[in-house]
């Protein structure tokens, strides 16, 4: 089969190795179909690191993952791939937050591979059946959405409130979406290029200006300027949820600023167990994931997906490995 490993920034190759095969109870052979670029897969290509984890070896990226089970008494079935595997042992997991667990196996990321491969096997307990009215490239953007889904948890939202969304790329533009969904009354966007502000608007947000309005706000992006525009836009007393992952691991803002307005800055890393949400919310209409998806490669153009990603000229960029 063929697999798409990352040796060091800037460096994906392209192997022939050998196709997977359960070894152990509980374990699915996958045939991946569709595979998400994610804002974490393009720290690993551009800086060979993420946060304090470096490239250690050669690494398949991707954990926005869609694909049919082959093999065993499943076999044919469309599933969504949570690439989150919790050891549900330690404390995090026992209080209800496998997100935040210890032990925690992740899809691309440390040693374990992700789906930029034809074929993976993984735990069967985290494959979601999708029905019909989901498509393969919309069970991988389920994996984004269900981050977007989580960062909405943490909100603590109320009905007819004013949010705001800080960064509209594909996360961003869910959580307006998600915002109308829930209640809001208003959702104001902050985006420097238009291409991506302009999906916003057409989502049914409105540019936001420079007054403190937004009993909510989720800043997107981790530059910055970012931080600076949501702790703006927040009235005092608001929420912030930092969902954004900035480059080279630090983030700063005015401490004054955020303290005289006694804002609650939460940080949203990853999600919990939403992917049967995010799919009833797809199959449902509630979500339209279809716009998100402008561009697709094969996985011999890994590396093009990437520096198309990073150059941020579209919204969501997919791979189908089986092209």
């Amino acid at each position: 089969m063929l697999v798409s490993r990352l040796h060091a920034a800037g460096d994906v190759r392209l192997h022939d190795e050998e196709r997977p095969v359960p070894s152990r109870t509980g374990e699915s052979l996958v045939e991946v179909t569709s595979v998400g670029i994610c804002g974490s897969d393009l720290h690993w290509f551009t800086e060979g690191a993420i946060g304090d984890a470096a490239v250690a070896r050669p690494l398949v990226l991707g954990h926005e993952m869609a694909g049919v089970i082959r093999g065993g008494a499943d076999d044919g079935v469309r599933v969504a791939i949570d690439p989150a595997v919790p050891c549900g042992r330690c404390e995090p997991c026992d209080e209800g937050n496998p997100n935040l667990c210890l032990n925690i196996v992740f899809a691309g990321h440390g040693d374990c591979d992700g789906g930029l491969r034809q074929f993976l096997v993984w735990p069967s307990h985290r494959l979601h059946r999708l029905p019909d009215a989901v498509s393969d490239d919309e069970g991988a953007m389920l994996e984004p959405l269900g981050v977007a889904l989580h960062a909405l948890d943490l909100a603590h939202m109320r009905m007819a409130s004013t949010v705001a969304v800080v960064g509209c790329g594909p996360i961003g533009l869910l959580l307006v979406q998600l915002a109308f969904a829930h209640g809001a009354t208003r959702v104001l966007a902050a985006e420097p290029l238009p291409h991506r502000m302009s999906a916003a608007l057409k989502a049914g947000a409105e540019p936001a200006g420079h007054e403190a309005v937004a009993d909510v706000v989720f800043e997107v992006s981790g530059s910055e300027a970012a931080v600076d525009t949501a702790l703006r836009l927040a009235k005092p007393g608001a929420r912030v949820v930092l969902v954004g992952i900035p480059d080279g691991d630090r983030t700063s803002f005015s401490a004054a600023l955020a303290r005289r307005k006694g804002l609650s800055l939460v940080l949203a890393r990853r999600m919990g167990e939403v992917y049967p949400r995010a799919i009833a919310l797809t199959a449902r209409g509630l979500v339209d994931l279809k716009p998100l998806a402008t561009d697709v490669f094969p996985l011999s153009g890994v590396s093009a997906a990437l520096e198309t990603a990073s150059a941020r000229t579209g919204l969501k960029v997919l791979v189908h490995p089986q092209s």
